[in-house]
């Protein structure tokens, strides 16, 4: 068979110029977030723990769970969101009532072209949330602004809060009735913790009610 009767033995012009990924670049990525994991599980669970009970308590009670972040962190909390109300690992059981904020386009750009970005999930927070409910902060710094702002505001207005950061302290964790440090300051490494913490938060839900 000839070059041109077999596309995939033609050279890339593209992919030939890139240098071959190094396997030991790749594998010191993964031991990295092992390291980091292991961390967090010497450091960190008792907080988890009580974030799962926060979580349950919440969906016993008739509330909803609401979470909100930037970027990756609106990643996580969609994908919380959405785990909860369709299915984590269960497929025999009700939807659980859950929200991920910000992701109303119209509500997102309407809240921050008129009164800044700093307001965008606060206004949701005032708009929908009520006691009994709990609000879940996700920030990799610990300090972005408008996940304080809702922070605020709900714990103003009597909802559970909780937060999902990195190792440093910042601005959010005041408002935090439970704050999660995941042992690192690498945004990438923080953010594959908060994922996981998620699938715990979510399979603990189920499993209370199953």
């Amino acid at each position: 068979m000839t070059a041109a009767e077999n596309p995939s033995s033609n050279p890339d012009p593209m992919t030939d110029r890139l240098p071959p990924h190094d396997p030991e670049t790749l594998k010191a990525t993964f031991e990295a977030s092992i390291a980091t994991k292991e961390q967090f599980v010497a450091r960190c669970l008792p907080d988890l723990a009580r974030l799962c009970d926060a979580a349950v308590a919440t969906i016993a009670r008739g509330g909803k769970i609401m979470l909100c972040g930037n970027g990756g962190s609106s990643c996580d909390a969609a994908h919380a969101a959405g785990e909860l109300v369709g299915w984590f690992e269960r497929k025999e059981r009700p939807p659980y009532a859950a929200i991920a904020l910000g992701h109303q386009v119209p509500s997102l750009t309407a809240i921050g072209n008129d009164a800044g970005y700093e307001h965008v999930f606060a206004r949701e927070v005032e708009a929908i949330g009520k006691p009994g409910d709990l609000l879940i902060g996700i920030t990799t710094s610990g300090g972005s602004k408008n996940v304080v702002a809702a922070l605020r505001v709900a714990r103003d207005r009597q909802i559970a809060t909780a937060l999902l950061c990195g190792e440093k302290v910042g601005a959010a964790a005041e408002y935090a009735d439970v704050a999660i440090h995941v042992p690192s300051t690498n945004t990438a490494r923080i953010q594959e913790s908060h994922l996981t913490c998620v699938h715990v938060l979510c399979a603990a839900v189920e499993n209370a009610f199953a």
